[in-house]
Order: C-alpha cells, then structure tokens, then sequence
C-alpha cells in the first residue's frame, strides 16, 4: 500500500491493533503518511545512524496491554521485556538497555504491582539486559486496563550477515524453534470467559538462545517472533516482501494438543494465535535441516521445517495433512483483543 492512501476507516477498530492488513494500513497509511519516510515498518528493529563501521546499535519500541494481567507461564511485566528483548534478538541484536513507561489505573492493587515489578526484574536479569530510564502515570479508575507497559529497547549488533525480508529468495525453507499459539491460547483460557479450564502455560520467554543458535547456521535469510497474528501473519508479511508466496505444511507445524483442542472449541485457528517465546526463521534450503537439527540438540525438540517460498503470487498456502490445499487469508477481525 501507498504510504499516501488514506485509512478507508472513519474510527479506529480493534482489528486495527491485530497485527493484520488493517494494522499495516494504519500505520502506512496515517502515521508513516504523516511522519515522513524515515520509519522502516518491515523490520522488529531500526538501526541507530551513528556510523559505526564494525556494529550497529539498533533500537525497537512496544507497548503491553495484556488481559488479564498475570496469566499461567507469565504476566504483562515478564511479557513486556520478553517481547522488547525478542524483537531485538530476531533483528541479530545482543538487547543492553531498556526504558520502562507504566500506566496505572487507579484501584490496582499495590500486591499485584509489586509481584509484575518482580517479574520485570528477573526477566532483565535473565536477558542480560538494564532499565536506564522510565516514567510512570496513573489514570483514573475505568479509564485503562489495570496497568499498561510501554518500552524501548536499545541493543548491539555485531553480525556481519545482514538479516531482511528483502533477502528472502524463492525456494528458501521457513522453520519455526517450537509450537505455536501457546501463548493466545493459555490467555484465552486464564480469561476465563468459556467455562473452559487447563494446565495450558504460555510460551512467553527470551530467545535469545534461539536467535543465538541460528545466527552460526549459514544461510540465515530473516527471523521474526510471531506475536500478534501469529504464524500465518508471518507468513503472510513474507509473501508481501518476496512478491512470491509461502507454502506451509499442516503435518510439520507443531501445535500442542490442548492448544488444537482449544481451538477446535471455540472455532480459533492456532495459526494465527500469537507466540511469545518463538522465532519464525527463513534459510537458504541447504542450511534448513542444519538448522534444526541445532535447535533440536540445544533442547528445542520441536523445531521443525515448516514450509517453503515458492511463486505464488502472494498468497499463504496450507498444504493440508490429508494433501489438499487451503488458501489462509491475511487476518482481518481482532478474534483476541488485548493478547499482548
């Protein structure tokens, strides 16, 4: 789309905050319109112009609005460093330095705050990184979500081999480090709203030894964490760089039972629930398996080949476990507002 056109929508929607086409159309639409062409809406993190000539510092930003705010395998304080840190660790960083903006709304409790504020501290401790500056608001009671988290994220990176959707060739492998959508699905049950119950956790963690691990594996084209939209949306912003396609493999995609089970439910498909503690990965296709086979021995059993670039003229393809074909369209509604 034009960063000229302007937003076919007279209100803001939820779906506009999906991670799907009518995120991408807000934020090319309007705010990359309006703020010049400086914003690079392709990558998880910019590099800083400071000219160095053997390593960039790069930078990312996100804001957190997770419902509700501590969910099994994690809360919003975890899920904020996790997924600024992530952003920087796909983009070939070493995440250093973060700041921390906190909006409270008036009546959380102070047990609930102390116990995120925890969870902030040793989530920074175990990705190596330190909060340098921060600020904190408070809005009145019904006027936010409890408590939201905004941050930015500074990191180094040292890699030589740039990383790029640009860089994506046809007949390039897509790999996933583990299962898919524990995350929107261990939300949608802590939520309570089904009747449903489980012992489902959420994936939400580091990856850095992920990243780590498949930027020794020659070959790297790109890697992103699939958050919001999940697999599918991934898939779909490869389609959109290349021009090409994705073909994805159903029986390759790993998905654990109680997610599937979930899903199957309450009519959710887990491709595009979102994962916060895994790395979408594209290879050259004589560098996949080595991949894999990497992360497998380092403790990521379920890393898998999951699909392949081919000239499909920009549509995401599910070849089925049957062997049929199902054509999985860019994500239009919200199906799960306020999942991360």
């Amino acid at each position: 789309m034009s960063h000229h056109a302007n937003p076919p929508y007279e209100r803001v929607t939820l779906a506009h905050g999906n991670g799907g086409r009518l995120m991408r159309e807000l934020i090319d639409g309007l705010f990359c319109r309006i703020l010049g062409g400086s914003i690079n809406t392709h990558v998880d993190a910019a590099t800083l112009p400071l000219g160095l000539t053997d390593s960039d510092w790069m930078i990312t930003t996100d804001g957190f609005t997770v419902e509700p705010l501590e969910f099994p395998g994690g809360n919003i304080g975890s899920l904020a460093v996790h997924g600024t840190v992530n952003d920087l660790a796909v983009s070939g960083a070493s995440p250093r330095y973060l700041s921390l903006n906190v909006f409270i709304e008036e009546g959380l409790e102070m047990a609930v705050l102390e116990r995120i504020t925890r969870s902030i501290a040793s989530s920074c401790a175990e990705a190596g990184v330190s909060i340098l500056a921060g600020d904190t608001k408070v809005v009145r009671r019904g006027q936010g979500g409890g408590l939201y988290l905004a941050t930015t994220g500074i990191g180094l990176r040292t890699m030589k081999s740039p990383l790029g959707l640009d860089l994506i060739e046809r007949g390039d492998h897509v790999i996933v480090s583990g299962t898919v959508g524990d995350h929107g699905a261990a939300v949608m049950l802590a939520r309570e709203q089904f009747g449903l119950s489980g012992s489902l956790q959420s994936d939400a963690a580091c990856v850095l030894p992920v990243t780590t691990i498949l930027q020794r594996v020659p070959g790297l084209r790109f890697m992103r964490d699939p958050t919001r939209g999940g697999l599918a949306t991934v898939a779909h912003d490869i389609a959109a760089a290349t021009g090409a396609g994705v073909r994805l493999y159903e029986e390759n995609i790993p998905i654990l039972p109680p997610v599937a089970s979930v899903c199957e439910i309450l009519g959710y498909d887990p491709l595009y629930l979102a994962s916060e503690g895994r790395v979408v990965a594209v290879l050259s296709p004589d560098s996949s398996a080595a991949a894999v086979i990497a992360l497998q021995a380092a403790g990521f059993r379920d890393a898998r080949v999951i699909g392949v670039v081919e000239p499909l003229d920009k549509l995401v393809v599910l070849q089925t476990s049957l062997g049929g074909e199902r054509i999985l369209p860019e994500l239009e509604d919200d199906p799960l507002p306020r999942i991360c």
